[in-house]
């Protein structure tokens, strides 16, 4: 079998760049998140060092990341609790989808963008990185804050919006008829009614089905049921992200604390490759034109995003602060934001442009943001599912 010598060389200079990136982050009690997002812009076509050989890898084990990253955080809860959070924080997302939808929207109408260009700008600024956000909740030992169930319910209720939304881009970008477009909505929100309704009542089977005493069994009998799943709800675009979440929520107890010590690592591996994937998608000779721009809906943006979360951790009975955090740990946008651009196809180059632009920003700016609105992570607790709520 040949192996080729550039892909293991570009590899191994890879990890070994993201080491010292995250020795650094944590020398200071950073997550390691921009930094890895700016590697990926230095290391992406046009930027100081580029890595063809690399490349497909890295966009190959980004998809494998985020994946992880929900399945993981889908492990701290259990279905029956997260459903009447859900069903709690209904209001919170429809209050979420009003104040950051609007400004793309609006943004999209002054830069005198057509219909799909509008809506996608909307889509971008709308969606939080749930890959993002699910690692600065790790790194920042906020799993058992009293706010992490209103982030998490806001964050999995706009995947799901996504199931909607994402079947009429597309059909708007290709102009199609109101008809297609309904009927792409309808068969994406059944998928998702379906996939709800299958976790919450059998869920618990599956949970027993994938437990076994051998670390190595559990973590392919987990690992691979987690990608099927994800599959699945790509397919019918309801985000790969809310299966995976869905299969960690399907284990409990000490089967769900044995899956999380032996997936982990691999979890930390891949979701350093999708954080350098978002950079290294973005061409940097791209960002100067659009940065005031994208700065300015940025801000305005993180704004909207932060009173989202304010208002949802209020559903929660959270004190100021623990509103501030959980504002603030929504601010990132990502891999949706880049996913949607890519939908309406390259005849909206100047608006791949500024997204990419408003991207960066956000997914740099959000982490750092999000550090400095809460104690230093080291003081945090470090056991979500046996310590107390933090206020």
């Amino acid at each position: 079998m040949h192996i080729s010598v550039a892909l293991l060389l570009e590899l191994g200079i890879i990890l070994v760049s993201l080491s010292l990136l995250g020795t650094l982050a944590r020398r200071f009690a950073l997550s390691p998140v921009p930094l890895y997002l700016l590697a990926g812009l230095a290391l992406g076509e046009g930027g100081v060092a580029p890595v063809p050989a690399a490349a497909s890898f890295v966009e190959t084990g980004a998809g494998i990341g985020v994946v992880l990253l929900l399945l993981v955080l889908g492990l701290e809860f259990t279905v029956p609790e997260f459903t009447v959070s859900l069903r709690r924080h209904l209001p919170s997302a429809w209050v979420d989808l009003l104040l950051n939808a609007t400004p793309g929207a609006v943004a999209g109408w002054l830069l005198g963008l057509d219909a799909d260009g509008i809506l996608a700008l909307a889509g971008v600024t709308y969606i939080s990185s749930s890959g993002i956000v699910a690692r600065l909740l790790g790194d920042l030992r906020r799993m058992s804050n009293r706010e992490t169930p209103a982030v998490l319910s806001v964050l999995v209720l706009e995947d799901f919006a996504m199931a909607a939304y994402l079947p009429l881009l597309v059909v708007v970008a290709a102009g199609g008829t109101w008809q297609q477009a309904l009927l792409g909505v309808l068969l994406a929100l059944g998928a998702v009614v379906a996939a709800l309704t299958l976790s919450y009542w059998w869920g618990h089977h599956l949970g027993r089905l994938l437990a076994h005493p051998d670390a190595e069994q559990l973590l392919l009998r987990v690992l691979g049921v987690t990608l099927v799943v994800a599959a699945l709800a790509e397919a019918v675009h309801v985000s790969a992200a809310v299966g995976a979440f869905l299969v960690g929520l399907s284990l409990t107890g000490g089967a769900a604390d044995r899956a999380r010590k032996v997936l982990s690592p691999l979890r930390d591996l891949f979701a350093a490759v999708f954080f350098l994937a978002i950079g290294l998608s973005i061409p940097p000779d791209s960002l100067l034109p659009v940065l005031p721009a994208a700065l300015l809906l940025a801000v305005v943006t993180a704004a909207t995003k932060v009173a989202s979360g304010w208002y949802a951790a209020g559903r929660e009975g959270v004190g100021r602060r623990g509103r501030l955090r959980a504002g603030t740990a929504l601010i990132a946008r990502g891999e949706f934001s880049i996913v949607i651009i890519g939908l309406v196809g390259t005849g909206h180059d100047r608006l791949g442009a500024l997204v990419a632009a408003y991207v960066l920003l956000l997914a740099v700016a959000g982490p750092v943001i999000t550090r400095f609105t809460g104690p230093r992570p080291s003081e945090a607790t470090r056991s979500p599912r046996r310590s107390t709520p933090v206020a």
